[in-house]
């Protein structure tokens, strides 16, 4: 949308209301008095005085320039470029100078869509970057190309699709801010040869097939799984690891082995489930009440079983 810049239109209106007025009442106002005044040639004479002191004062009035902050006139002297001017007031004179063009500095967005782009692998996608730029040199933007909006528009459309066949799907989805990086070192490559600075380059989406999508997720669950696999194995052989160093400690010293057996009858004996019955490793009658404590017990869950039993079948 173009903005109408008041400023300039109220001061271009005051010059030509200033010239348009003392000319007219010099020159035309005269052939209206009573005494000269004719009905033949000099309306005619009357009408060409006015439209060239229009012309005139018109001419004039286009010679004041009012440039806002985020605009740039680049300027040609006899159709040599004599560089950009702006912001500000300026007199532009007519006939020897002339304005090229009023270019737009502020930071511009708009997207670029890539469809049914072949990847590296050989996967079709549809691929939306958002372009982010700026006219760094104006006289570049106008001089060296014609139309530096639609040419930058171009390029990052081949631009996006050379990046798109030159890596695999998986980069693509996933590692987007090296993608944008490589786009925009591409783009700005090229825009800067008319004088067009791009100053960031996002990645918004990645349309995959739904088929490709689904194999990409069990892909993901194996490697996963391969994953933890791997993690567990590392573990149990850190485990062993550690367990040959204790058994050659333990080895070293030679009452170490009775401790572990104490702690390990401890830890036995927390269960509730369970029956420990210390007695010397000496002595013959230790082991024989352990085995009659262990037979007893068995005998005891023997008959618990069949009671069991006997009570399920009656019913």
């Amino acid at each position: 949308m173009v903005m109408r810049n008041s400023v300039q239109n109220f001061m271009r209106g005051l010059i030509r209301l200033v010239i348009f007025a003392p000319l007219w009442m010099l020159f035309v106002l005269p052939y209206f008095t009573v005494s000269r005044f004719k009905f033949d040639g000099s309306v005619l004479w009357i009408g060409l005085l006015t439209i060239a002191i229009f012309w005139v004062a018109n001419l004039f009035a286009k010679m004041v320039h009012v440039l806002p902050q985020w605009q740039r006139m680049v300027l040609l002297r006899l159709g040599k470029s004599v560089g950009a001017r702006g912001p500000g007031f300026f007199l532009i004179p007519p006939f020897i100078y002339s304005i090229a063009r009023i270019v737009d500095i502020r930071i511009t967005t708009y997207e670029v869509k890539a469809t049914k782009t072949l990847t590296k692998d050989n996967i079709p996608i549809d691929v939306t970057a958002a372009v982010e730029l700026e006219v760094e040199n104006p006289e570049k933007a106008v001089i060296d190309v014609q139309n530096y909006w639609k040419t930058t528009e171009w390029v990052s459309m081949e631009a996006l699709k050379s990046t798109i066949g030159a890596n695999d799907l998986r980069p693509l989805l996933s590692d987007t801010d090296r993608i944008a990086d490589e786009l925009k070192a591409i783009i700005d490559r090229a825009a800067s040869d008319f004088g067009v600075n791009v100053r960031a380059v996002r990645i918004t989406d990645v349309g995959t097939p739904h088929s490709l999508v689904e194999e990409l997720a069990v892909i993901a669950r194996a490697e996963r799984s391969a994953k933890a696999k791997v993690i567990q194995a590392k573990a149990e052989l850190t485990v062993a690891e550690s367990l040959a160093v204790a058994s050659r400690m333990l080895a070293d010293q030679p009452n170490a082995m009775e401790l572990r057996q104490i702690q390990a009858l401890l830890d036995i004996s927390k269960e509730e489930s369970s029956m420990v019955i210390v007695y010397p490793a000496k002595i013959g009658m230790g082991e024989q009440i352990a085995a009659a404590t262990a037979g007893n017990q068995m005998n005891m869950h023997k008959t618990n079983n069949l009671r069991y039993s006997e009570s399920s079948d009656q019913e």
